[in-house]
């Protein structure tokens, strides 16, 4: 049987590829869990409008992350922190915390996993940090830890 699979299948393909399976395993398990299609002549076509669909919005996505990126080139973000006297804070400086600042200081709202410090955040200072939106838009982000 062959099929149009919808989504990446572990040992079977990848997503868009049509494929050669048992006809229990596609009839029973990949086409009622929404996994595949019937690669008859209509679904054909209709893989290839998916293809462009996805296209376009891949784009789209990727411009809008573009846009967040351009707006954060050479900015530092200030993130507050309780320290002591000697300049070392209470606990550390997080991903939670820079993805906080990001949205109270700039308006923009970046998940906490899409956010990497490079190195561990113990004292009042400048460091960096890497954004990674998705596999092609990624960028350092300067921030300082200041007294609060």
């Amino acid at each position: 049987m062959e099929i149009i699979l919808l989504k990446d299948v572990e040992n079977v393909g990848g997503k868009h590829e049509i494929v050669s399976v048992k006809n229990g395993y596609g009839r029973n398990y990949l086409i009622p869990k929404g996994m595949a299609i019937i690669a008859n002549s209509s679904n054909r076509n209709r893989l290839n409008e998916l293809k462009r669909m996805e296209t376009a919005q891949e784009q789209k996505i990727l411009d809008d992350f573009n846009a967040v990126i351009a707006k954060l080139q050479n900015v530092v973000l200030k993130v507050n922190a309780k320290a002591g006297t000697s300049g070392k804070i209470f606990g550390s400086v997080n991903n939670l915390q820079l993805s906080q600042a990001l949205k109270e200081q700039f308006q923009v709202d970046i998940d906490k996993s899409k956010i990497e410090i490079l190195e561990e955040v113990k004292m009042l200072g400048n460091y960096v940090a890497n954004i990674k939106l998705h596999a092609d838009v990624q960028t350092k982000l300067n921030f300082e830890v200041i007294q609060d």
